[in-house]
């Protein structure tokens, strides 16, 4: 009954109690990297949510599009801008994820939503990811993030969907502010930090 019923909707009500109360913290956060980012404060990327259903995922933009001689972009140390080095540092750039949250696309605490690229390339033992709506934060994000290997990072997340409870998720939440009061395992996003899934990594 939680996983149907309650979850969706203490993460919705959560979702629109936070965008309400964040909202002018959310709006100077828009307009400083409407500067830093030539009027583009937002990322906005299809990923793949429950079920592998493509969605739209909102984030903070950290980094600009400068580009080389030939036209390719810089890499990304490169055009990560100061006002984004902040927010990673302590994972606000995921704060735009509340409006996938209320859309009902993400949840509060799931697996994160990774590139619609490695759909193809899960066993289907990895694939029972989606089985569930992707996460703003979870089980593998406060157990190692970045410094774990896809194969354990993957394996987490399957712990997750077959032990999902409010218990585990309050936890996961805790867990989740601890480390970003901390700045510990928070200062990248998932794609800037791991190396490409290839299907055998």
């Amino acid at each position: 009954m939680y996983r149907k019923i309650f979850k969706p909707l203490i993460d919705r009500s959560i979702a629109f109690i936070s965008l309400i109360f964040l909202s002018p913290f959310l709006l100077l956060l828009t307009a400083l990297l409407s500067i830093a980012n030539q009027g583009k404060p937002f990322f906005f990327h299809q990923r793949p949510g429950k079920n592998g259903r493509l969605f739209t995922m909102i984030k903070f933009r950290t980094m600009n599009e400068k580009r080389d001689t030939d036209g390719d972009l810089l890499p990304d140390i490169q055009r990560l801008t100061r006002t984004g080095a902040f927010l990673r540092n302590y994972s606000l750039d995921e704060l735009p994820n509340l409006w996938n949250v209320l859309a009902g696309e993400m949840s509060l605490v799931g697996p994160r939503p990774l590139m619609k690229e490695y759909l193809p390339l899960y066993s289907p033992e990895q694939a029972r990811r989606h089985d569930i709506c992707p996460g703003i934060t979870g089980w593998a994000q406060v157990n190692g993030r970045n410094a774990i290997s896809w194969r354990e990072k993957f394996q987490l997340d399957v712990w997750y969907v077959d032990h999902l409870s409010l218990r585990l998720d309050l936890k996961i939440i805790g867990l989740t502010l601890g480390k970003i009061f901390r700045t510990k395992e928070v200062n990248a996003s998932d794609e800037q930090t791991m190396e490409w899934f290839n299907g055998s990594n």
